[in-house]
């Protein structure tokens, strides 16, 4: 089976959140940061990143995954979504164009 790509759509849950974080937002964010990190330390990761908005921010994760069910695990990891710090979508994804030559072939 071929690994594919998936996005997950990450938006707080707490309109406030992004400026004015609670201590235990931080240090959950911080948490979901490490989880990034590690993802891409397996070579899962392909890109992250947010909006930078105060007001109507939404960041997304790019990645591989053997399958769906394998995508929703790495998304239902991640410490924001499993502390619903953070609401989340997930969707097929694929890399058409990238700088570093990261499209499919």
């Amino acid at each position: 089976m071929a690994v594919s790509q998936w996005l997950y759509r990450i938006v707080p849950t707490r309109a406030g959140m992004v400026a004015d974080p609670t201590s235990d937002e931080q240090r959950i964010v911080g948490a979901h940061f490490a989880y990034l990190l590690e993802l891409k330390e397996r070579g899962i990761l392909i890109l992250a990143g947010r909006t930078q908005e105060t007001v109507g921010t939404f960041g997304l994760v790019i990645f591989e995954a053997d399958d769906r069910a394998a995508a929703r695990t790495v998304m239902g990891d991640d410490p924001a979504v499993a502390a619903g710090l953070f609401a989340a979508s997930l969707h097929p994804y694929a890399v058409a164009v990238a700088r570093d030559g990261l499209a499919e072939q």
